[in-house]
């Protein structure tokens, strides 16, 4: 227990019962939870101020202990009554604000050797357990000194991005390049390209003679075809089905000129 040994140093000219010596104990664990003594009695007295300390006259009644304690936030203000019953001691501590009120019974022998009151390192035993109690029994019931709300994550404001519903996807990048060719593992990447007005994508189910992978005549859909459409018809880089054929100087043989076998037969 630091800290109790100077106090008991301090008071030990006072202590003179096993009883002095447990609300002496008991005194520097409401200490250590923040509370410093005001004095003693159930009133307040002239020129008070807390202190870690014990006021003058703390033992003088040996039936019942009396002291009064604040926290350092003076939020709280306890009134502690120690009352001697044969053996045993209750601790009965009150809550002025709330009115709030906690007990708790010690057997005074459970935690101080009478018989080694002059010496600090003897007299006190079962210190964790007699802790315990306090804190148990005391502190925590009454809630202790306020301490400052700690911030709760709010629901609303805190949600990761990708969790609202109403969020709009952010652009990506200009440094970033999005992959325009889809997994070929995806089953739902086919007839992709159909649904993209851009024709970014690959996968579509309608055939493109201008993205048909074999060599092509240049030609700039967005000039229009001669004598079909006007110049500007067509968007530049837009997919376009034509329905005519793609200019005039079309490599290679025009099958168009050559009729299919029995062309004029009337039984074929």
């Amino acid at each position: 227990m630091a800290g109790l040994e100077p106090l008991y140093a301090w008071a030990r000219a006072a202590i003179s019962c096993p009883q002095d010596a447990l609300v002496c104990g008991v005194h520097w664990e409401l200490v250590r939870h923040g509370y410093r003594c005001l004095g003693t009695g159930d009133q307040p007295g002239p020129d008070e101020r807390k202190s870690e300390l014990l006021p003058a006259g703390w033992e003088a009644n040996k039936e019942v202990y009396t002291l009064r304690y604040k926290s350092t936030d003076d939020a709280r203000e306890l009134l502690l009554k120690a009352i001697t019953v044969e053996d045993s001691m209750i601790l009965n501590v009150m809550d002025r604000g709330s009115q709030k009120v906690a007990d708790v019974t010690l057997a005074v022998a459970d935690y101080i050797n009478p018989e080694h009151l002059d010496d600090f390192h003897k007299v006190y035993k079962n210190t964790e357990e007699l802790r315990t109690k306090i804190t148990s029994g005391i502190i925590t019931p009454l809630g202790g000194p306020t301490e400052k709300d700690k911030k709760e994550p709010d629901p609303k404001t805190d949600l990761p991005r990708n969790d609202d519903p109403l969020r709009i996807p952010p652009r990506h990048p200009a440094s970033t390049r999005v992959p325009l060719r889809p997994s070929p593992l995806d089953p739902f990447a086919v007839g992709g390209e159909d649904l993209d007005p851009l024709g970014g994508r690959h996968g579509g189910m309608i055939v493109d003679p201008l993205r048909s992978g074999f060599p092509q005549p240049s030609i700039d859909p967005s000039s229009g075809i001669p004598g079909r459409l006007p110049p500007g018809a067509v968007p530049p880089g837009a997919r376009f089905d034509p329905f005519s054929p793609l200019g005039a100087r079309r490599p290679g043989p025009d099958p168009d000129h050559l009729p299919p076998p029995g062309y004029d037969d009337m039984f074929m």
